[in-house]
């Protein structure tokens, strides 16, 4: 081969790895839209410091979380913390196993934007199988919904599908996924997450 052949065929080689890689990371776009994201549960819920497991509404609480709380909204705030469990499923119609990177994700309450964040695991989600994605959350109540503190409570159990007044939780995401050619992010955000939770049973 000379070097004038070479020379033209090395820009055709990597054109066509370019072509290719292109081409994957279209696929792993294309098969992450077609994935189905899915409240499974909440855990290690807490407000103000008080966990929520054994609470259903605001008669509930005890003197003490009374207190406890009272104190949080006196200093102008009352975290939220918890962690939304999702189940991210690639159906088994997708013609490839999607690679998530990252994604940057927003959370909605009765389409109400309250807080952001990112989950930075990288996660295959292979064909036909269903793959666990944590996302902890921490949220001031009073920031977003005012300080009556048995409103809060009642958001709290919401979210937390515990109790109180039915919630419409919304996840909105822009994810990353792996390809050849590096991280490629998704050219807008998705809803992939959106479920009604709270509401006594």
């Amino acid at each position: 081969m000379t070097l004038r052949s070479a020379c033209i065929r090395l820009p055709f080689l990597l054109a066509l790895v370019v072509t290719v890689s292109s081409c994957t990371a279209l696929e792993q776009l294309t098969a992450l839209q077609r994935v189905d994201f899915a409240l499974n549960s909440t855990t290690g819920t807490e407000i103000g410091g008080v966990p929520l497991t054994s609470l259903q509404n605001y008669s509930d609480l005890n003197a003490v979380q009374l207190l406890q709380l009272g104190s949080a909204i006196t200093r102008g705030e009352l975290p939220l913390e918890l962690t939304l469990m999702g189940d991210a499923t690639n159906p088994e119609g997708n013609a490839t196993s999607a690679r998530l990177v990252n994604f940057d994700w927003t959370l909605f309450l009765d389409d109400a934007e309250t807080v952001s964040g990112s989950y930075n695991n990288e996660t295959l989600l292979p064909i036909g199988q269903t793959v666990g994605i944590p996302l902890d959350i921490r949220l001031d109540l009073v920031q977003f919904f005012g300080s009556n503190l048995p409103d809060l409570v009642e958001v709290a159990l919401a979210v937390a599908d515990l109790g109180g007044s039915s919630k419409e939780v919304r996840l909105q995401a822009t994810p990353s996924i792996n390809t050849a050619l590096g991280p490629i992010r998704y050219p807008g955000a998705i809803t992939v997450l959106k479920a009604d939770v709270g509401g006594c049973s």
